[in-house]
């Protein structure tokens, strides 16, 4: 079996404070009948990648609606002071008063790469006006916005390849992290590379075994775009053991540098383009 790099990079992790983990726990169980297995608080969270393998952790949270977002960057900004080789994309909602004002002091921070946007939780498109003086903002910045925006593993109305394509048309130049390579889209979100060079997606939920195998498209389609994939575990919110998921990568024996770049080169080398260092 292939090897991994001694050193991985995690580009999809989930940290947030412990009511609201247990929030989301909860309405994932209520609205989607999943029982997430890895029951962890941030602290945990950390120390068990860490335990893993995991040297570089990128995690972010969302703002579910108006109003929470400045206090869960507060609590980004604790903990990103606490803990070594931790990065976010932090919190966004376009409601608030004050949420370019809050954007661009945050975006100073070397380790808040730029902000999540989850389109399935948020309710509005990725191509929803309102966004676009912090798309702006963001290419100015050098920053980066990671999208859930692929109709995977469930989807609505405001997600799919279509929507994030008419954002992508407008702001071609938009740094740009897609979780789950666009689940279930694969094919067109990985054709999306060819067309946008800042584009990358990670593997999050996407190589899973079965009975909730995802990706299908084989093996060249991954070797060709080997150096715009992310490694992403989506820990903790996992319905399998993050070593699955690993497991079933090494299993379809892929290149030795396809598996360097995924679980290390490429983020990197994205993080390094970003803080300069």
């Amino acid at each position: 079996m292939a090897l991994l790099p001694e050193k991985i990079i995690d580009f999809h992790v989930h940290l947030f404070p412990d009511k609201l983990f247990e929030a989301i726990w909860a309405s994932f169980q209520k609205n989607y009948n999943w029982n997430i297995i890895h029951k962890y608080y941030y602290g945990e969270c950390i120390r068990r990648l860490r335990d893993g393998g995991v040297d570089t952790i990128v995690y972010s949270n969302y703002a579910h609606r108006a109003g929470i977002a400045e206090g869960l960057n507060r609590w980004n900004e604790k903990i990103l002071s606490e803990h070594h080789n931790l990065y976010c994309f932090a919190a966004y909602h376009p409601d608030d008063e004050s949420a370019l004002e809050m954007a661009q002091r945050l975006l100073e921070n070397p380790r808040v790469l730029g902000f999540k946007l989850q389109l399935l939780v948020q309710n509005f498109y990725p191509h929803d006006e309102r966004l676009f003086p912090l798309y702006e903002m963001v290419i100015r910045k050098n920053k980066r916005i990671l999208f859930h925006t692929g109709t995977g593993p469930v989807g609505n109305k405001y997600v799919g390849l279509e929507h994030f394509t008419r954002a992508m048309k407008k702001f071609p130049e938009l740094p740009a992290n897609v979780a789950h390579m666009g689940a279930h889209e694969y094919r067109g979100f990985l054709d999306l590379l060819d067309c946008y060079p800042r584009l990358f997606l990670d593997t999050s939920f996407s190589f899973l075994p079965k009975p909730h195998a995802g990706y299908n498209l084989g093996t060249e389609y991954l070797e060709k775009h080997k150096s715009r994939i992310l490694y992403g575990s989506d820990f903790p919110m996992l319905i399998m053991p993050r070593e699955a998921e690993i497991e079933n990568l090494l299993k379809m024996e892929l290149s030795p540098e396809l598996y360097n770049r995924v679980f290390y080169d490429n983020g990197n080398t994205l993080i390094r383009s970003i803080t300069g260092k």
